[in-house]
C-alpha cells in the first residue's frame, strides 16, 4: 500500500478554556486534491496553522511521507515541503513578481543577489502554471487579484512543495479566473503535489477535489475518497450535524411598512450609488464576494465611513447628521464584523458592554447607578439567553457566540429598531449560530428591521426574506430570498451572468 503523503491523527489544541481541536484527523495521498470542509469555527484554520508551523499542537501525530513531523515555525514547514496560501494574499506589493516569488529564498552570487537566476526561476515557475504572460519584473501591485494568486502559487512551487494548502482561494475571483485556477490545481496534482483545498463553496470542491474530510466542532466527523460522487446534502449534514431545515428555522414574521430608505449612497471608494429599502419585520441579506462593498455599505449607512453622495432616510425624510451617535439617536444600530476590536471591550465586564452606548437612563447626577446597570444587564442576559456567570463576568471569558449575543443586546438596550448586522455568525459554533438565527427571526417578529451581511450563502437563503447581491461596490440585484439559489447568487456576485442585474 502506498504511503500517505500526509497523515494527521487525533490532533488536539486548546486556547485557554476554548477547545479548538478535539481529535481532528486527516489523510492525503500523493497527487491528491483533498477538500477540507467545515463551517466557520469548525477548526479548519487551526488545523492548517498547526500543519504550516504557525502554531503548535497539544496532542496528536503528524506524519509527512511516513516520517514524524513536528514544526515550531513556518520556515521549518516550508523546508519540509509544506506551503500555505492564505485567503488574504501575503505579498509585498511594492516588490517585483520575481522578488516576491523568491522572497526568503533569494539566490546569491559572491554575496550579492543573483537577479538573473531570480528572473529565470520565477519565469520557470510561472510558465509551469500557464502564467508566462506575467512579467517577473512587474511590480505586484499592478497585477489583478487572480494574477497575484498565481504569484503566491509560483512562490510555493519554487520551494519544491510536497503539500500546498489553499484557504478559500476563489473568494475574490471571477468565474473565469476560478476555472483558470482549477486548471493550475490539476497541473499541480499531475506533477504529484498534494493540495489541501479549503472552501465554503461545495460545488467547487466537487469540481476540483478528489477526497474530502469534514470537520465539526474541532473533530473529524466524516471523510471519503470521492468528493464528486458524494451528495451535497450528505456533506452539509456532516457539517452541521442535523438537517439544514432545523438549523435555519426562524420564528414566523411578516414584513410591514417601510422603515429605512437608502438612496444612492456612495462612499470614498465603495459603496457606489447603493439604493435599498428596509421594512419592519424584514430580514434583508447582503451577499457578495470579499471586497464587494457590503461592509462599506453598512458603515456608510451608520456614519462610520463618510458618504460622498446619496442619503439615508426614514419616512421619506433625510436623517439629520451623519455620525454614529446621530444614527444611534435615530434608532439605527451596527454590529461590526470585527467584534473583538470594534464591537466589544474584552477586558471589561458584561454589564459595561451591554449598556455602554446608552448610560443616560442608568445615571444619577452624572454617576452610574450600579444597581440599575446590573438590573438592565440581567434583563438582557435573560432575554437573549447569554451563558455567563453574571453581569460582572469579564467579557473576554465568554464564548464567541455569547459575545455576539452581548453585542446584539447592546443595540437592543439602546432601543435600535433597525439593526445592521455584519457577519454576525462568523467564528461561532453551530449551536450558537442557530441561536443567532432564531434571535434574528424573533426580532423581526417584534417589528424590527434587520440588514444582514454574510459570506455564507446557506444562511442567507435560510433566514432572509430578501437578498441583494453586491459586486464591485454596486447593488446589482435584489429579489425575495425564495427566488434565489446559491448558484444564481454566485453568478450575480461574479458577474458571470449579467442578466441578473
Amino acid at each position: 500500500m502506498e504511503t500517505a503523503r500526509l497523515e494527521l491523527s487525533e490532533v488536539r489544541k486548546h486556547f485557554g478554556s476554548t477547545k479548538a481541536l478535539d481529535g481532528a484527523s486527516l489523510m492525503v495521498q500523493p497527487g491528491e486534491v483533498h477538500a477540507l470542509i467545515g463551517e466557520n469555527g469548525a477548526g479548519k484554520s487551526t488545523l492548517m496553522k498547526i500543519l504550516s508551523g504557525a502554531c503548535s499542537r497539544d496532542a496528536g501525530e503528524i506524519k509527512l511521507d511516513g516520517e514524524d513531523l513536528r514544526l515550531t515555525n513556518p520556515l521549518q514547514a516550508r523546508d519540509q515541503g509544506i506551503s500555505m496560501i492564505y485567503q488574504e494574499l501575503n505579498l509585498a506589493p511594492d516588490l517585483s513578481v520575481a522578488e516576491n516569488v523568491l522572497l526568503g529564498m533569494e539566490p546569491k552570487r559572491f554575496g550579492w543577489l543573483n537577479r538573473k537566476e531570480m528572473q529565470d526561476r520565477a519565469s520557470a515557475a510561472l510558465e509551469e502554471l500557464g502564467a508566462q504572460a506575467i512579467d517577473p519584473q512587474t511590480t505586484v501591485r499592478r497585477l489583478t487579484i487572480a494574477q497575484q494568486q498565481l504569484v503566491e502559487i509560483a512562490r510555493a512551487l519554487v520551494s519544491d512543495p510536497r503539500v500546498v494548502i489553499m484557504d478559500e482561494p476563489t473568494s475574490s475571483l471571477t468565474q473565469a479566473d476560478t476555472e483558470r485556477l482549477f486548471a493550475v490545481i490539476r497541473r499541480l496534482r499531475d506533477r504529484g503535489v498534494s493540495v489541501i483545498y479549503i472552501s465554503h463553496f461545495l460545488e467547487e470542491c466537487q469540481a476540483v477535489c478528489d477526497g474530502y474530510t469534514v470537520l465539526r466542532d474541532g473533530k473529524s466527523v466524516g471523510s471519503g475518497e470521492s468528493m464528486s460522487q458524494t451528495s451535497l446534502d450528505e456533506i452539509v449534514h456532516l457539517m452541521v450535524g442535523r438537517e439544514v431545515s432545523d438549523i435555519y428555522a426562524v420564528p414566523p414574521h411578516a414584513m410591514g411598512d417601510s422603515v429605512l430608505q437608502v438612496v444612492e449612497v456612495s462612499g470614498l471608494d465603495k459603496p457606489r450609488k447603493v439604493s435599498l429599502e428596509l421594512h419592519t419585520g424584514e430580514i434583508f441579506g447582503l451577499a457578495g464576494l470579499v471586497g464587494a462593498g457590503r461592509t462599506e455599505t453598512l458603515r456608510s449607512i451608520f456614519g462610520l465611513d463618510p458618504m460622498t453622495g446619496g442619503s439615508v432616510e426614514r419616512a421619506g425624510k433625510r436623517l439629520p447628521g451623519s455620525r454614529p451617535h446621530e444614527r444611534l439617536r435615530e434608532g439605527l444600530g451596527l454590529l461590526s464584523e470585527n467584534r473583538k476590536e470594534e464591537g466589544l471591550l474584552l477586558n471589561r465586564h458584561v454589564a459595561d458592554n451591554l449598556t455602554l452606548s446608552d448610560l443616560k437612563p442608568l445615571t444619577r447626577y452624572g454617576w452610574i447607578r450600579e444597581s440599575a446597570q446590573r438590573a438592565a444587564a440581567e434583563h438582557w442576559i435573560d432575554e437573549l439567553g447569554v451563558k455567563t456567570s453574571g453581569p460582572d463576568q469579564e467579557m473576554g471569558k465568554l464564548s464567541g457566540g455569547n459575545q455576539q449575543k452581548v453585542a446584539i443586546a447592546r443595540l437592543l438596550h439602546h432601543g435600535s429598531d433597525v439593526l445592521l448586522l455584519d457577519e454576525p455568525t462568523r467564528g461561532i459554533d453551530v449551536a450558537s449560530k442557530q441561536q443567532i438565527y432564531r434571535l434574528m427571526g424573533r426580532l423581526a417578529a417584534e417589528g424590527k428591521a434587520v440588514l444582514f451581511v454574510s459570506s455564507y450563502l446557506p444562511e442567507l437563503l435560510g433566514v432572509c426574506d430578501t437578498i441583494g447581491v453586491m459586486r464591485r461596490g454596486e447593488l446589482v440585484a435584489v429579489k425575495p430570498a425564495a427566488d434565489w439559489t446559491e448558484h444564481a447568487i454566485m453568478l450575480a456576485a461574479t458577474g458571470a451572468d449579467e442578466s441578473v442585474a
